[in-house]
This record gives structure tokens, sequence and C-alpha cells, in this order.
């Protein structure tokens, strides 16, 4: 995942989707009042990764991590740690972290973490090198922990994992309270190539509403921080969708943002029902459409301003300088296979399984779980996870490369899986196409989205789950 401030997704814990015009011309023209009608909701799933954690059960074989890991490609892995402490938790997420970490959790976590690590490199056999292509500390707020336990995840990073983090890009997330002089210092020291801090909004009132309780200056002082370290890329979180936000407070957060001339810029839409405004509305779905419609104009007058800021649409919800340097894969959400997840809160991908430990949102459960992680003494099977067969590996594939803005070349999916997309996924792509979220003016041979089909991402996404994903999602009891 992005950011320890990303917000929440529905069907996970909730998320969104939308949808577009049958004009197809790359304009970004919006859907005809008629024809809304017919189309799903624009913010239905946060779609960062498939098949979502509420899809996966509990594994009752507890595969071998050294069976699962044998014969798969090891020569170009993703290294993820998650950390999932924060000084507080804000209105709009649920994302698996708690507040604080009283009697030495931190160091109970790290422990863990460690045994963990051991475990899994272990796992990984000697049949052919283990080599790091990227890393990524998330959570959570990685910078919750002190600069001296920074350090200490580095190294578990480095000496029992095998990364070279000065090697390689490393992203990490960071937040306002926690981006600290002597923290910052440490990640730029072992090799941080981006720095993520979400800052959600400059409008304190705004900042307020989402309860992410932060002063202006605050903020600007921690830009000013992560600036002085030198780590070349700066990625700035915003979100928009906020109760009371307005087209002209939405932009003053957007120049605010663009004063520091950030690398990247990530645009989030809000996903938690209002708690005032719309939410004071009579008719329930009358309060959703305005809100889609809120989150739509918002949306659209941040991507503009951007886009004419000198800066790339990479996704519906990634932006990139343009001179920006860059510094590894341009989706910083762990979705690819060869992925390694240390922390409870990690995922794992190999081509054939991906696991993780239990899910939750509720703070109570979360903390139980934390407690259990740092208990555990034998890491070396797999506890909970999802099967992915070949037509899920397509779905998946599909569904990723489709959301970023370059899109899919078809050659690309023909040469992994043979035969085309336009056989396998003929319907869903149809449908698409006639509510004008393919590009029509694409090269021949490349599957991209139109700019509305990219606005509408988040309802497009779940639209590729397959039905057994889905009715593992619905089955799911949140908790």
């Amino acid at each position: 995942m992005n950011t320890p401030t990303a917000p929440s997704y529905e069907p996970e814990a909730t998320t969104g989707n939308g949808t577009a015009t049958p004009a197809r011309s790359g304009s970004g023209t919006a859907t005809p009042a008629a024809d809304a009608a017919a189309l799903p909701r624009p913010y239905r799933s946060y779609v960062y990764a498939y098949p979502h954690k509420t899809a996966y059960r509990p594994l009752t074989d507890r595969p071998a991590l050294a069976e699962l890991w044998a014969g798969e490609p090891k020569d170009a892995l993703s290294l993820y740690a998650h950390i999932p402490f924060c000084e507080v938790r804000c209105g709009f997420c649920n994302l698996f972290t708690r507040i604080g970490a009283p009697d030495e959790l931190t160091t109970r976590y790290l422990d863990a973490l460690e045994r963990q690590a051991v475990a899994v490199r272990e796992a990984l056999g000697d049949d052919g090198p283990a080599r790091f292509a990227t890393a990524a500390f998330g959570g959570g707020t990685p910078t919750f922990l002190t600069a001296a336990e920074l350090t200490r995840l580095c190294d578990i990073a480095e000496r029992r994992m095998g990364a070279d983090l000065r090697a390689i890009p490393l992203s990490v997330e960071t937040s306002p309270a926690t981006a600290t002089a002597d923290r910052l210092a440490v990640l730029a020291e072992r090799g941080a190539t981006r720095l993520s801090i979400g800052v959600q909004s400059f409008v304190e009132a705004e900042a307020r509403a989402a309860v992410r309780p932060q002063r202006r200056a605050d903020v600007e002082a921690a830009l000013g921080r992560i600036r002085d370290t030198g780590v070349p890329v700066l990625n700035i979180d915003l979100i928009y969708g906020i109760d009371g936000q307005t087209e002209e407070s939405w932009r003053r957060s957007l120049d605010a943002a663009l004063a520091w001339r950030p690398e990247e810029l990530y645009l989030y839409p809000l996903y938690v029902r209002p708690l005032t405004g719309l939410g004071r509305l009579q008719d329930p779905a009358a309060a959703d459409r305005a809100w889609d419609e809120q989150r739509l104009r918002l949306y659209r007058h941040g991507r503009d301003h951007l886009l004419s800021h000198g800066y790339e649409q990479v996704s519906m919800r990634m932006f990139r300088r343009a001179d920006a340097p860059a510094l590894g894969p341009d989706d910083h959400a762990c979705q690819t296979d060869g992925m390694i997840g240390l922390g409870c809160g990690a995922r794992s991908y190999t081509s054939r399984l991906h696991y993780s430990f239990d899910y939750a949102v509720d703070m109570r459960e979360i903390r139980s779980i934390i407690d259990r992680y740092t208990e555990t003494a034998d890491f070396s099977r797999a506890e909970v996870g999802r099967p992915v067969d070949a037509g899920e590996a397509r779905r998946r594939h599909l569904l990723q490369s489709l959301l970023q803005a370059e899109g899919m070349p078809v050659a690309d999916y023909t040469a992994r899986f043979g035969g085309s997309p336009f056989e396998d996924f003929g319907a869903e792509l149809a449908r698409f196409e006639r509510r004008g979220w393919l590009d029509a003016e694409a090269p021949d041979g490349l599957l991209r989205l139109s700019p509305e089909g990219l606005a509408y991402s988040d309802g497009l996404g779940p639209e590729l789950f397959s039905p057994a994903v889905r009715a593992a999602m619905a089955a799911y009891e949140a908790k």
C-alpha cells in the first residue's frame, strides 16, 4: 500500500469505483446524465491489491514456506515491512494499525519481525540467488519507531533478508508528527530513495473534519526536514471528498503541496460516510449521489490542476512530476508476484498463493493479532491466504495493468498467458467500451483507459473481480 494514511476500501473494509461516457475521444467528458443511472457508482472499491484480504481464509494445510517458494523466481524479489503503529488513528482510516505501543511493544514486535525474517530467508533456500530489487516500509507509520528502532529495522532487512538497501529503491512512509530529523537522518543514510508523507489537507478545518488533528505549520516544518535529507523523491498524499471541501479549498491544498515541488503526488478519494453535511440529507441514496458528484468534481479539478503544472498522470491516484527521477516501479502498492512481506499486516505473493496473517479493522481485534504475532516463535508456515489459479492470475494482470494510465500492451498479456484479453474478458471489455472507459485513440495493440475511464477506476476495478472472489469478500465477517 502506498501510504500509512491511505483512505479505506469498501469491500475490504470499504472502497469505491466508477464509470464513464460513450465519447471515447480522450476528452475526459463527463458521462451524460441520461446514461448515469446505468453506470455503477464511481467509488465502490479502492482496488490496490487483488484478491483483497477479505477473500483470504485460514489455510487448513498450513503449507511450509519452503514448499511455497520452491521453484519460484527469486532474482527480483520485492521486500515489504509492515509497522502497525500510529500516534493517532485518523477518522477515515481502516488500515491495520493501532494507536501507540505500550510496554516496549515495538521492541517485541521487532523481535518477532526478526524471527520471521530468519524463517523466510531460510525458506527461500539456496537453489538460486535470492536478490531483492525493491524495498518498502509501510504501516501504520514506520517512523513511529525511534531512530534506533529504524536502524534495527534496516539491519533486519539487510542482514537477515539480504536486501542491499543502498543499492535498490527504498520507499518509506511517514507522517508530519513523526518525521523528526533523527529518524529521517537514519533513513537517508540507509538508502531511502522515496519518502511519502500523509498530509491529506493543508487546510486545518478540513484536517479536523477528517479527524486528523494537525497544524499547517507543523506539516510545513516536516516537509522542510524531508527536503533537507536530500532523499530524491518526496511524495505527498492528499484527500478529496472531505465534508465542506470545495474546489477553492482543494486548490489551496494542491498549491500548498506544489510549493514543495514534490516529485510525486497521490490524490485519494475519501472512503468514509460523512458525519455531517451529506450525512444530514434525509435520503441516503441522494447523499451517496451528492458525495459521488463532489468527489468526481474535485478529482477532475485536481487532475487538471496537476497536469497544468507539469505533472504526468500515472494512475487514477498517482501523479509524477515530468522531470522526476525514475527510481523503480510506478506502483508502490506491492502488487507483483515475488513479494516478501514481513510483519503481521504484510502480504506475501508467490505465483500460486497469496498469504498473510489474520486481518481486522476493529482496534481490539488488531491489538489481539499484534500480540499473537509478537508471541509467535515459528514463522515457517503460511497461516492465512488465497490460492491464485491461472484464471485469477489473468484477472490480476489485466486489472493491475489496465488501472495504470499507460495501459497494457496486448502482446505482453499474450506472451504471459497465451490467447487474448478480448477472448478471456470479452464481456467486461465490451461493457467498458460501451461506457466510454476505453481509449479509442490508443495505438494498435495497446489496451488503455480513457481519461474518464481512469476517473472511474474505482468502479471499473471491482467489475473484473471473479465470482469466487466476490463471494468470498461478501461472506467475510468484519472484525
